[in-house]
């Protein structure tokens, strides 16, 4: 077996275009503009394991990537360091996840759906309305960057090359999980919820600790954004915020590991690229989604693997020698 397949060889080309990527973009506008992608990216793969793999939609995650945005902005704000204020906001964050599970796990389908709508509504009203600690409306400002290891993250590229890091371990994290028991195991309570608990399997402990590690993802995420911006407000809790980042994952494929990450991409490009040519950018994405889901129902990624498919299966034929007629035997 060759050990430069055609799938190493995709992955190498990848990684070798994301780590030159400053080098032949140049302008800081779009380093800053693939450093978004690769954030929301991370949150998107974290939305994609309850999403894709669980089988439970929720529109409360933009919620809990706020939570840790705010622990880490307020505590920094403090006087704390960073990475006490980072490891103290992926803590409250993992909590809040549990409480998030325990409360939305009392239903499924619809009712998951509502709940995790609602308790999105009630984090976005806290920190709205509980001026005192979050400062209202007007956010909290974030200091500066972290400098890990004595490197400055203050410049586009050394802040994107840090945000590669992190979203090249959410990848190999994901690939690692959906290819495991417990990832099995979640698929199975998604597809057999009642045969997994005919098995033995406890369905609900499998879905709480799902929705943790999405919650952990989402967490990272939302430090990350906090640290592009070096601020922070109520506006990334809204209702909008949470269905952007589940329209990344529907749109680019649940239940895979590249879906999410193209959502990702055409979401930014679109609000940070294309709105600079287009007034009405926002028709257009509205366009491009409603494309992806006619002639692509299970997504982008998948659905583009399936029609190269077709295509190649057609070309092959057409190209294919044609038997010879054979003359029946007397």
């Amino acid at each position: 077996m060759s050990f430069l397949t055609p799938q190493r060889a995709a992955i190498a080309a990848a990684l070798l275009l994301l780590v030159t990527l400053p080098i032949w973009v140049g302008n800081p506008y779009y380093i800053n503009v693939a450093s978004q992608i690769l954030f929301f990216a991370v949150f998107a793969l974290g939305l994609n394991v309850i999403v894709g793999y669980g089988g439970l939609v929720s529109l409360g995650h933009a919620g809990l990537a706020a939570i840790a945005g705010y622990t880490a902005a307020l505590m920094l704000a403090a006087g704390h360091g960073h990475f006490i204020s980072d490891f103290a906001a992926i803590l409250v964050t993992l909590a809040a996840s549990a409480v998030f599970a325990v409360l939305s796990l009392r239903g499924t389908g619809i009712g998951f759906l509502m709940i995790t709508l609602a308790i999105g509504q009630i984090i976005w009203g806290i920190l709205y309305r509980w001026s005192s600690l979050t400062n209202g409306d007007n956010g909290v400002n974030v200091s500066g960057r972290p400098a890990p290891f004595g490197i400055s993250l203050a410049s586009a590229d050394s802040f994107y090359y840090a945000t590669l890091l992190v979203f090249l371990a959410a990848v190999a994290t994901m690939a690692v999980f959906f290819r495991s028991p417990f990832g099995a195991s979640l698929r199975g309570t998604r597809d057999q919820a009642r045969r997994m608990t005919a098995l033995g399997y406890n369905v609900w402990l499998i879905r709480f600790l799902a929705i943790l590690i999405s919650g952990f993802w989402s967490g990272v995420a939302g430090l990350l954004f906090i640290y592009y911006n070096q601020f922070i407000s109520p506006q990334v809790a809204t209702l909008t915020a949470s269905a952007e980042v589940l329209l990344m994952v529907i749109s680019g494929g649940t239940a895979t590991l590249l879906g999410p990450i193209a959502g990702a991409a055409i979401v930014v490009i679109m609000k940070n690229v294309v709105s600079a040519y287009i007034v009405r950018w926002n028709l257009v994405l509205g366009v491009i989604f409603v494309l992806i889901i006619t002639f692509m129902p299970e997504g982008l990624v998948p659905g583009s693997v399936r029609l190269w498919r077709t295509a190649w299966r057609k070309l092959s034929r057409r190209d294919g020698v044609i038997p010879a007629k054979t003359e029946p035997t007397p």
